[in-house]
């Protein structure tokens, strides 16, 4: 049996490679997970990858480092091995090159300072998209989901088109069209302008708040994101006419996922596996503030961090295992109570006119609403009332209000 041990290294280009005593480099073995893993732990470990060859294909595993000086070590009347050797470098096809040029050098510089995702979901959000994958952006309300959909197809500058699948009960008319009778013409059927947009050639289509949108329009998407298929069928009766997706086209979906979330449905798992799926994360209480303050430069910076520090406060809470809140309050709602301070609002007043009425004030001093009232408090040293929790009060005024 044919065998040689081999060294992987990290080689001065950044790649790993694998190595002989006599110092030929040969490729990663990334056709396979588990040869991946090996030659991984090897790496970590510092011990050999040992390669034989079983029936015509090389197998790897790790042995100790010693094996790597032994009478086996060279690759020597090993032609099959001797075919994966690396001289210089790879090479890889102009097109590609460009490709991944623009994804991880220059891509980053693209991202609005205002969007706060990681580097590495950036990237991946540009790739797919450039890959035409269908993308599904998932997490909280506010967190700047439809933002960086919009960003990616202004980084890219392709053709775009928005559909809110969440404000309509007809998903048909909305996707497909409608059929109208006149006079003139009598019954003829105007198309959607998403039967427009699938058409044309790299286009972005925007689905936002899928996970509110009518079982219906699940149905019509099915064969329009299933990669094997890629065409929108305008009736359901057999032998109907159907509309090819143009070459390029990319679908990027929002989605709010949790039952925090009224009116949103469970995703038909068959819909769902047809997109890959970023995940949107929360922002952190310092890059809420760094958010805040690129975006009002003017406002105090103390008044900034308080504005950050409820919200974090009430991300904490809901991290708990008892929350005594339901929902925590959302960058859209930070970045809008920042504008109104900028305006001359002090925080008890934003939060009166933006924060308050996302909560519950069912259940007195006991509600999340009383809650949320107390953490605003907390920060509210501006000379605003006091009285924050006079629920009698509360009381009185709407009892009042409902015998007027």
């Amino acid at each position: 049996m044919q065998k040689c041990f081999l060294k992987p290294i990290t080689d001065t280009n950044g790649m790993m490679v694998l190595v002989d005593v006599q110092g030929k480099k040969f490729a990663w073995p990334t056709n396979d997970s588990r040869n991946d893993r090996l030659c991984t732990a090897a790496l970590k470990n510092a011990n050999s990858v040992k390669v034989r060859l079983v029936n015509d294909q090389l197998m790897y595993g790790t042995a100790p480092l010693d094996k790597f000086t032994g009478k086996d070590a060279t690759v020597s009347n090993f032609p099959i091995l001797e075919k994966t050797q690396i001289i210089e470098h790879v090479e890889v096809d102009a097109d590609q090159a460009v490709m991944m040029n623009f994804i991880h050098n220059d891509s980053y510089g693209l991202k609005p300072e205002s969007l706060m995702v990681s580097e590495l979901k950036w990237k991946y959000l540009i790739r797919s998209t450039m890959r035409g994958k269908n993308i599904m952006m998932t997490g909280p309300a506010g967190c700047g989901k439809t933002m960086a959909a919009k960003s990616v197809v202004a980084a890219l500058d392709r053709p775009d088109y928005y559909f809110n699948l969440g404000a309509t009960q007809d998903p048909r008319s909305t996707l497909i069209g409608n059929t109208h009778f006149n006079k003139e013409d009598g019954t003829y059927f105007s198309e959607a302008l998403f039967v427009k947009a699938i058409q044309t050639p790299n286009a972005v289509i925007l689905l936002d708040e899928l996970s509110r949108a009518h079982p219906d329009a699940a149905n019509i998407l099915m064969t329009v994101l299933d990669e094997g298929q890629r065409y929108l069928r305008l009736d359901e009766a057999d032998g109907s006419p159907t509309i090819k997706v143009a070459e390029g086209v990319t679908f990027i979906a929002t989605a709010n996922i949790g039952n925090e979330y009224t009116a949103t449905r469970v995703l038909d798992r068959a819909l769902l596996d047809r997109f890959i799926v970023i995940e949107m994360d929360l922002l952190t209480k310092e890059q809420e503030f760094d958010l805040l303050k690129m975006m009002f430069p003017q406002v105090e910076t103390d008044l900034l961090d308080k504005v950050a520090s409820i919200v974090g406060d009430t991300r904490s809470e809901l991290a708990n295992e008892n929350p005594r809140i339901s929902t925590h309050i959302s960058t859209r709602a930070s970045v809008e109570m920042a504008g109104l301070i900028y305006d001359g609002f002090n925080i008890v007043e934003c939060a009166e006119v933006t924060v308050y009425p996302q909560y519950d004030d069912a259940g007195g001093l006991d509600s999340e609403r009383t809650f949320i009232k107390q953490v605003v408090q907390k920060y509210a040293d501006d000379g605003s009332d006091d009285n924050l929790f006079n629920v009698e009060e509360e009381t009185e005024d709407k009892e009042y209000a409902q015998a007027n």
